[in-house]
């Protein structure tokens, strides 16, 4: 019975530790965006898509997608392909078989 005790004090001082960590950190950074979001006025997804997707092979395709992906990062790389660097979310999002989502 003393070791379950001890064992019970235990955890419960690591959950402490853990959350005032938590809390600090969330002190020192409260505004912080979500990573790969940005936080500016929303931007012309149609337009922008439209661009993207001009030199598509499967051009509905291109724009359901990369109406998607614009709608959730606000961001479409610039040219008709590659540039996904430029925004994170659109490089970084993938489908549920691990491909990439964007064009």
């Amino acid at each position: 019975m003393c070791n379950f005790n001890r064992i019970l004090l235990l955890a419960i001082a690591i959950f402490c530790l853990v959350v005032s960590h938590q809390l600090e950190v969330c002190r020192a950074n409260p505004q912080q965006p979500a990573k790969g979001a940005f936080l500016g006025a929303k931007i012309d997804c149609k337009g922008k898509c439209h661009i993207r997707c001009s030199v598509a092979s499967r051009y509905r395709i291109c724009i359901r997608t990369c109406n998607t992906c614009c709608q959730r990062c606000n961001c479409v790389p610039p040219g008709t392909s590659g540039n996904a660097n430029v925004c994170p979310c659109w490089d970084n999002m993938t489908t549920k078989g691990g491909r990439k989502k964007c064009p």
